[in-house]
């Protein structure tokens, strides 16, 4: 027989893998913007060249 893991038994005992924010750093404190004719980008000034793109506009206050 074989000594298999059962993972979905071991939730208990996994750590958390999810990379976490230092304390006191805002991810907001990363983020540019700048207008253009059709609205307001928001881009990582981090790393300005990666981008998202959506077909619709979302308010920021429904994200949270």
């Amino acid at each position: 027989m074989n000594d298999v893991s059962d993972n979905a038994t071991q939730d208990d005992e996994r750590g958390n893998n999810v990379p976490q924010l230092p304390e006191g750093d805002d991810p907001r404190d990363g983020i540019e913007t700048y207008d253009t004719t059709d609205g307001v980008v928001l881009y990582d000034s981090e790393n300005p060249l990666a981008w998202l793109k959506a077909t619709h506009a979302v308010p920021l206050g429904d994200q949270r």
